[in-house]
């Protein structure tokens, strides 16, 4: 592992990290947060091929079951695909200091992926009721209602104990885009999903790593420490 200077301590994970262990370890640290024993933490790293089901994950939704392995995350949301190519940040955050409000953190979340995706002419965009990042697709056929395509590009769930948030977000910078059909991705089956690479952009993982640390602060300001 390799380490970052920040207020929060960046750690780049070599290698395809296992889920459980991977788990294991990020709640371990989270409880090291809530009890002011360890400092706030951004995990970066790559997952090998697998399946996760959030809170919310739909059975029918697991399309093939026998893929890839499926781990049941505790995150809100539903399925989503984990595997190489793709960047995960694991955010494990202090709200105690930075505000408790779900909302607010999600937006932030979503403003920080938006802002990294600038970095190279990438318009992300929200949408009312989807969770995650969105890409218009001009490229691609309109909808059956006339509305212009789009795809995901980027994922969120979070998960907080005693106000200390971890999982957090994926951006699929090339992955193998067809281990998405498996699931039926956070259970919208009427948009597609996209990458960096296939929107035509040869960005690498450490492109993307130094675009997410330079953003940050954008979202997500110091945390305000009492006064004693």
């Amino acid at each position: 592992m390799q380490e970052a200077a920040s207020e929060v301590e960046w750690r780049f994970i070599d290698g395809y990290a296992p889920y459980a262990e991977t788990l294991a370890a990020m709640e371990a640290r989270v409880a090291e947060i809530a009890a002011g024993t360890a400092p706030e933490a951004i995990w970066l790293l790559e997952h090998p091929p697998l399946y996760t089901a959030g809170t919310s994950a739909q059975p029918e939704d697991l399309v093939s079951p026998d893929r890839f392995p499926v781990h049941v995350a505790g995150r809100g949301g539903q399925y989503t695909y984990h595997g190489p190519g793709q960047r995960v940040a694991y955010v494990m955050l202090d709200l105690n200091k930075r505000g408790r409000d779900v909302r607010k953190f999600v937006c932030a979340l979503e403003k920080w992926v938006i802002d990294t995706l600038a970095e190279f002419n990438v318009t992300g965009e929200r949408r009312t009721g989807r969770v995650g990042v969105w890409v218009v697709r001009p490229d691609r056929p309109a909808s059956a209602d006339g509305s212009p395509a789009e795809d995901k590009i980027a994922a969120i769930g979070v998960k907080l104990r005693k106000w200390v948030s971890f999982h957090g977000i994926s951006i699929n910078v090339d992955p193998d885009l067809s281990h998405f059909t498996g699931i039926v991705p956070c259970g919208i089956s009427d948009h597609g999903v996209t990458s960096l690479v296939d929107l035509g952009l040869p960005v690498t993982m450490s492109d993307l790593d130094a675009a997410l640390i330079r953003c940050f602060s954008r979202s997500f300001k110091p945390p305000q420490i009492e006064k004693k």
